[in-house]
């Protein structure tokens, strides 16, 4: 009989998109591991993934590569970063093409959303690059009523004191 190892309370958040204000999200700490690049640390627990709620305040695209942008929750700026090179990526080269077509497709759906002045709700992995935190995205709702941002706040708030501490 295989005996199910029960992962630590440290890894309970680890692929979860977890709601953070953009405070707390450029606090975190990469991981110390070698063998665990793609994890950052909040208080001694292991994170991987992030959900943020704001206003896009710049957008930087490079047709074919990415969309970079930064999205402001009142209270910091999160740099994101929205890869549409899938089409050109040797990455998805040894993928199915008809699949390739169809995340490049998404990618830019996700891109042509991302405008300035615009509130949206964006998840993705929480990414290092060059001393930097950001959020690699894996996607972008436009929330239309502003009310969300609120409660995002709220929702933040209430999971740090429950869940994240």
């Amino acid at each position: 009989m295989a005996t199910l190892i029960k992962p630590s309370a440290m890894d309970d958040l680890y692929n979860t998109h977890v709601k953070l204000l953009a405070s707390d999200l450029l606090k975190l700490t990469p991981s110390p591991s070698r063998n665990d690049s793609s994890a950052f640390l909040r208080r001694g627990k292991r994170l991987s993934r992030a959900e943020t709620v704001g206003i896009v305040v710049t957008r930087d695209l490079k047709p074919g590569k990415f969309v970079k942008f930064s999205v402001d929750d009142g209270f910091g700026c999160i740099t994101c970063i929205l890869w549409t090179n899938q089409l050109t990526s040797a990455y998805f080269s040894r993928r199915n093409p008809s699949g390739v077509r169809l995340i490049a497709e998404v990618a830019n759906d996700f891109a042509s959303r991302v405008q300035l002045g615009v509130l949206v709700r964006v998840r993705g992995r929480i990414t290092g690059y060059r001393g930097n935190i950001q959020i690699t995205v894996t996607d972008v709702v436009v929330e239309r009523d502003p009310n969300m941002q609120i409660l995002h706040w709220l929702d933040c708030v209430r999971l740090a004191r429950k869940c994240y501490n």
